[in-house]
């Protein structure tokens, strides 16, 4: 019985990890119509910026932060004016060839760089452990969990409670209106990619505490957060959250009871199931939204 509480609570903690990942690619979904295939290569950059700040300027990981943030921000700031705003036909498509390049650009570039050794980020919270009943759970499980919440607290006040909130939700349900009614669609729009690359640096530096990376990791990384987008709905940022957090707990449990070989098997398993009762995922729409 311990067992299978260790799993749940290592699921909700890790779960909550990709919420924040995959919480920029569904936002970026909604407000642009892109489907970011590089996000988990922008997080794989997030993560290998944290290992240079932690490794050769001694910077704390969570402090580090305050640097790979806006770095990442103004990346995607320029991503989005260079590559994805020239796109005026066929956006959605076209998006995922665009952001694929980018994908195997930045791969490569760190791989020249790193090499395709496989690291770790390291502090005294990711090295050591809390014990809770009879295991031990790492202290960072626990502060990125609280990362998270904070930055997806944040985001939620932000769309919610803000003026650009609400220029982000207009054009995320209707582009052309949003424009008609005085919105600067496309300066929301690049200021929605940076924000998207910008938790995607919060996520890579998570990620990169709790498990080995090297270059090559956002292939794995990218079909697990596009199974989770898609699980929740495309551009629901609460569904993104609901997913992250129940695929995470079924993957944990599925490796505990069963064999940790299906647990990958049993994820996407229950994603192809839920999308046969319900094809919009479970917090997606079936109209598209208006251009």
């Amino acid at each position: 019985m311990a067992g299978i509480f260790e799993a749940i609570l290592t699921g909700l903690l890790t779960g909550a990890i990709y919420a924040l990942m995959a919480s920029g690619l569904t936002l970026i979904f909604g407000v642009m119509d892109i489907i970011n295939v590089g996000q988990g290569a922008l997080v794989i950059l997030g993560a290998y910026l944290s290992y240079v700040l932690s490794v050769y300027l001694h910077i704390d990981l969570f402090l580090g932060l305050i640097i790979t943030m806006p770095v990442m921000f103004a990346l995607g700031v320029l991503i989005e004016w260079a590559f994805i705003r020239p796109l005026k036909v066929d956006r959605t498509m076209l998006s995922i060839l665009v952001t694929f390049a980018i994908a195997l650009i930045i791969e490569g570039v760190l791989s020249q760089i790193f090499s395709t050794t496989v690291v770790k980020l390291h502090a005294w919270y990711v090295d050591t452990s809390l014990q809770i009943g009879t295991f031990y759970l790492g202290y960072i499980y626990v502060f990125s969990f609280l990362l998270s919440l904070v930055l997806l607290g944040g985001l939620y006040l932000l769309l919610y409670h803000t003026k650009f909130g609400h220029s982000v939700r207009a054009s995320m349900q209707d582009r052309t209106a949003a424009a008609l009614i005085g919105i600067r669609v496309e300066r929301v729009s690049a200021i929605t990619f940076g924000i998207g690359m910008a938790l995607a640096a919060a996520g890579g530096m998570a990620f990169g505490a709790t498990s080995a990376f090297n270059p090559g990791s956002h292939y794995d990384l990218i079909s697990r957060l596009l199974a989770i987008i898609i699980l929740g709905g495309m551009g629901s940022l609460r569904g993104a959250l609901i997913a992250s957090l129940g695929m995470l707990v079924i993957e944990n449990v599925t490796a505990y009871v069963w064999s940790p070989v299906w647990a990958s098997t049993v994820f996407f398993t229950a994603l192809v199931i839920i999308l046969l009762v319900r094809p919009q995922g479970l917090f997606g729409r079936f109209e598209g939204r208006k251009q």
